[in-house]
């Protein structure tokens, strides 16, 4: 299996008041609308006396055809989150307040069930094949899953964005 990395470190911070479980379901959601199939590398969380500091690896993947598989790996680190209530047009809200570093890396992933990895001859005639007979499958593919990290990004920033509250100890 060849894996060629298309977005490489896109970074994100965010620090200031958000919906801790709408967070956690943001992101799921908007994998499965796009069809892809969900898969949680890691799930961390350790309370410490400042916060909760919350660690998730993720790395969601959408076959492409037989032969190819996009990639997203996308680390979650949230630190020192707890939380507050907030007052806005007069009701009580309970927010979380803390520091979110999202990193997204998004893959193609060629020979997705490693059948041509045993053999030489296979091995380099689909190298060959990607490198000049498919080349613009493949980079349709890359723009498919740049688009689609550009995306999550986005609407992270956005969700992120609404919570323009202050907080008041």
């Amino acid at each position: 299996m060849e894996r060629y990395i298309i977005v490489d470190h896109l970074k994100f911070s965010y620090e200031g008041l958000f919906n801790l479980s709408e967070f956690y379901n943001l992101i799921p959601t908007w994998f499965y609308d796009k069809g892809y199939d969900w898969y949680e590398k890691m799930n961390q969380e350790l309370v410490t006396p400042k916060g909760k500091q919350i660690k998730l690896v993720l790395e969601p993947w959408k076959n492409v055809g037989d032969y190819n598989a996009i990639i997203m790996n996308i680390k979650v680190n949230l630190t020192d989150v707890k939380d507050v209530e907030v007052q806005q047009d007069n009701k009580t809200l309970q927010l979380n307040q803390g520091l979110i570093r999202i990193t997204f890396d998004g893959y193609v992933t060629t020979d997705r069930s490693n059948r041509m990895k045993d053999n030489p001859f296979l091995w380099l005639l689909s190298i060959l094949a990607d490198k000049y007979f498919y080349r613009s499958f493949r980079k349709k593919i890359e723009t498919w899953i740049k688009s689609d990290v550009d995306d999550l990004h986005e609407k992270i920033k956005n969700y992120l964005n609404v919570y323009k509250y202050q907080y008041q100890n």
